[in-house]
């Protein structure tokens, strides 16, 4: 590999980890527990953070100002700073924070301010709940539905589609019948009717964990075409015919000699899949079949969006929508350089 190839490979990694690190760890990174509702402060906009104050004083830290309702707004939620309140921000701060589940524990956040004040870097939402928090508490939940979902679909299609192309004949065609099946199916209305069909008693999140697993059965085709191609291609190798030749069990062969060569297609698929799941996740919460309040996803912050209001008065609720941008970018850079990396080894 060159030194621009390891540059490369190397910053992707760091990305990435930067990405995800915040979200595998929320209770350190957010500074606000997820269904902490602040009912003096529903739809604050997002805190500002200032080094000078309103006298024009250098401060050694970032502060946040205290937040005092504008009366002077016709009934709509609007706030001023009230720049009589300073409010350092501090690193690594000690909580007492009880949970929605009546939990109590004592808890430490990366940055924070002393009460009363309150920092709210993505704003709050209608219950005063920090919009930023939510996200980090919900981005676990959207990551983990993700990789279900690729975990389940690429098992499939690793299991069908080198089944299908190492014996070809009639299995090979009836799992390539069953390939277009799904390959045709709409998978919106599938999980639709799925959802129609099961009982109103059954939990939230075992609803959402069905669905999770339907989304994967259902992403397995395209994946398992793919892969039967590459099988195709590999059996016809010197090697593999030397091989078998010599009395090697299929089982060794496809350990040994097959699989090996499907690696780096198979991450380049997970690169490309967990990006798709994570949005078809983000489609269900969106219409209300993910998990119910208070736990938040990535859907429901913006299924916020649906209310007129919110649409067009508090533009820090779009916050999380591109922040996700962000994220699905890295991921198809990941991708595209996994692509690049499998083409030039394959050469």
């Amino acid at each position: 590999m060159s030194a621009m190839g390891k540059w490369q490979i190397r910053t992707l990694i760091a990305v990435l980890i930067a990405l995800h690190f915040p979200i595998l760890f929320p209770g350190f990174f957010a500074p606000n527990e997820y269904a902490a509702q602040n009912r003096d402060f529903p739809f604050a906009p997002p805190s500002r953070l200032h080094v000078i104050d309103s006298s024009g004083r250098t401060h050694l830290r970032l502060f946040v100002y205290g937040l005092k309702e504008n009366t002077n707004t016709g009934g709509e939620s609007s706030y001023l700073e009230d720049q009589t309140q300073i409010f350092p921000l501090r690193l690594f701060v000690t909580s007492h924070e009880n949970f929605a589940s009546g939990r109590q524990t004592n808890r430490l956040h990366l940055f924070g301010v002393d009460a009363p004040g309150s920092i709210f870097l993505f704003g709050t939402d209608d219950f005063g709940r920090d919009e930023f928090s939510r996200m980090l508490y919900g981005g676990r939940i959207s990551l983990v539905a993700g990789l279900i979902a690729t975990t389940i679909a690429l098992s499939l299609a690793v299991l069908l589609g080198v089944i299908s192309g190492y014996y070809g004949s009639w299995i090979d065609s009836a799992i390539m019948r069953c390939v277009d099946l799904f390959l045709a199916l709409p998978w919106l209305y599938l999980l639709l009717a799925v959802r129609a069909v099961l009982p109103l008693q059954i939990k939230t999140t075992q609803t959402f964990l069905l669905l999770v697993g339907v989304i994967g059965i259902v992403g397995w085709a395209r994946p398992a075409r793919l892969l039967r191609g590459i099988v195709l291609s590999a059996k016809e190798r010197n090697f593999v015919m030397a091989s078998r030749g010599m009395g090697a069990s299929d089982f060794y062969i496809l350990k040994r000699h097959i699989l090996p060569q499907t690696y780096g297609t198979l991450l380049t698929l997970g690169a490309l899949l967990l990006p798709q799941f994570i949005l078809a996740e983000l489609t269900l919460s969106f219409l209300g079949l993910g998990v119910g309040e208070p736990m938040p996803s990535w859907g429901s912050l913006l299924a916020e969006l649906q209310k007129y209001n919110v649409l067009t008065s508090y533009w820090w609720m779009y916050l999380p929508a591109f922040s996700l941008v962000f994220l699905f970018l890295a991921y198809h850079w990941a991708a595209k350089t996994l692509e690049e990396r499998v083409a030039k080894v394959s050469l």
